[in-house]
């Protein structure tokens, strides 16, 4: 392995590669400290060029490879687990173009998300993917795990987002798919293929994305409900009235709020009085939304959906309002273990689900906290537990595998998904087993055999065995 070493080390140059441990421990934790691995050697190609050859070469040699980019994921699918090479992408960070008139931006895999944000922003234009990490996540990992986020529900993930890609294969070829067009119906959608394959097809070193028109207006707030049905209910009125304005509907439970009370420096509870549920809601357009948002939440306090309800009155409002939700994360982790999950449902199950699964999980586990929040508006929902206050941290973990079990069997009930957001990574092996069908799992493992025959591209991860 030293002469492979070596040639890739040449590849990459002096400022492209790192054996340190402390510098490439980083690398090897997840955010929640759930996985962590092991690799000797940390590439850090400045090109797509320098990728292919990296690859080309580990093809040749057998040698196995795990791409990561801001190392934002939650299933583990961006950490070597069996001491593979580690390639970070985020060297490749140039916005490589960005077209008015196509409303598309190019931007290389390791273009943090803010920073494609911001070039968008100075061109009067939008990238519509938000979410909490937008500051570390890059986009080669948004496009690879097929991220959603706060504005699924009126732009779609990231699948409905990218407009083409290049990709380098498993054998070291350069696939360009890297297209701005809007329609192409000239064979198979190729680039499908890697949005969403953490990595397993193809590393993608660049990305052609959708821009859209910055609104004129946004209109927030933040809604107290009686109920996850009275929530459901709230979705559908504003969704009328606003006539699909609607970018965001985010539920968050009074335990989560009260969590980022506890936590978060400078929170306030937006409300005189609690409430059991809260939607964090948000429309966005021309000039005049925001008054017809406010019709719809009198229209909906009126009727009793919706309890009390803070508008945000500027854009310092509105920030403070969206960090009470994007804070939910950093509070639990600060707060303690807890059991995760993330799924989706039918919007019309949401409470059904919420109700039975939180029975049933406190049934076998008592002593669990319920925190669910998430992205309501499309069905997807972080169905936390956090581990009661003084309780061993280990034997609270020690039930997470048949925890996770009990909801997606019951997500699976209720027509859902075990995984909405997050991907399959190494966490959800299992479960793509348990409910795919065989025709699914076999097509997977078909795809993975033609495209990366020797199963160099991160081994053990989404595809089971």
């Amino acid at each position: 392995m030293s002469d492979v070493f070596a040639q890739l080390k040449a590849i990459v140059g002096p400022k492209g590669f790192t054996e340190d441990p402390a510098e490439i421990a980083p690398h090897l934790e997840e955010w929640r400290s759930k996985y962590t691995g092991r690799s000797p050697l940390l590439l850090k190609p400045a090109t797509t060029q320098e990728v292919s050859a990296v690859v080309a070469l580990c093809a040749q040699t057998g040698t196995a490879v795990v791409p990561q980019g801001g190392n934002t994921g939650l299933v583990g699918g961006q950490i070597p687990f069996h001491g593979e090479i580690l390639i970070s992408l985020t060297r490749l960070n140039k916005i490589r173009g960005l077209d008015v008139k196509d409303a598309s931006l190019v931007a290389e895999a390791g273009v943090v998300l803010t920073t494609a944000q911001k070039a968008a922003d100075d061109a009067q234009l939008m990238v519509a993917l938000s979410l909490a990490s937008e500051g570390t996540t890059t986009i080669g990992g948004l496009v690879s795990t097929n991220a959603g986020g706060v504005n699924v529900l009126r732009y779609g993930m990231m699948r409905e987002q990218v407009l083409g890609l290049e990709v380098v294969l498993a054998d070291g070829r350069v696939l360009d798919l890297l297209r701005s067009l809007r329609k192409d119906n000239s064979g198979y959608d190729l680039k499908q293929l890697f949005i969403g394959a953490e990595g397993t097809l193809g590393i993608v070193t660049a990305a052609a994305l959708k821009l859209f028109p910055k609104p004129e207006e946004r209109a927030t707030a933040f809604v107290a409900v009686p109920d996850v049905h009275a929530a459901t209910n709230l979705l559908a009125i504003l969704q009328h009235r606003t006539n699909g304005l609607l970018n965001a509907f985010e539920l968050v439970s009074r335990s989560g709020l009260d969590l980022v009370l506890a936590h978060i420096p400078g929170a306030k509870d937006p409300l005189a009085a609690p409430s059991p549920w809260y939607v964090l809601c948000e429309a966005s357009g021309i000039a005049g939304i925001g008054v017809v948002f406010e019709s719809a939440l009198e229209k909906a306090l009126e009727d009793g959906v919706a309890v009390d309800a803070a508008i945000a009155a500027s854009e310092a409002q509105r920030e403070n309002l969206w960090r009470l939700r994007e804070s939910l994360s950093e509070a639990q982790k600060l707060e303690g273990p807890s059991l995760k999950h993330d799924v989706s449902v039918p919007v019309s199950a949401a409470a059904n689900f919420i109700a039975t699964a939180i029975a049933a999980v406190t049934h076998r586990l008592p002593s669990a906290r319920p925190v669910p929040f998430g992205h309501l508006g499309d069905g997807n929902l972080h169905f936390n537990f956090q581990m009661a206050r003084g309780a061993d941290a280990d034997a609270y973990l020690a039930h997470w595998d048949e925890i996770q079990q009990i909801v997606h069997d019951i997500v699976h009930e209720h027509g859902g998904s075990f995984s909405a957001e997050h991907g399959v990574g190494v966490m959800k092996r299992a479960a793509l087993k348990r409910y795919k069908s065989a025709a699914e799992v076999e097509l997977m493992r078909t795809l993975k055999r033609t495209l990366d025959p020797k199963n160099i591209l991160n081994p053990g991860k989404l595809v089971p065995d």
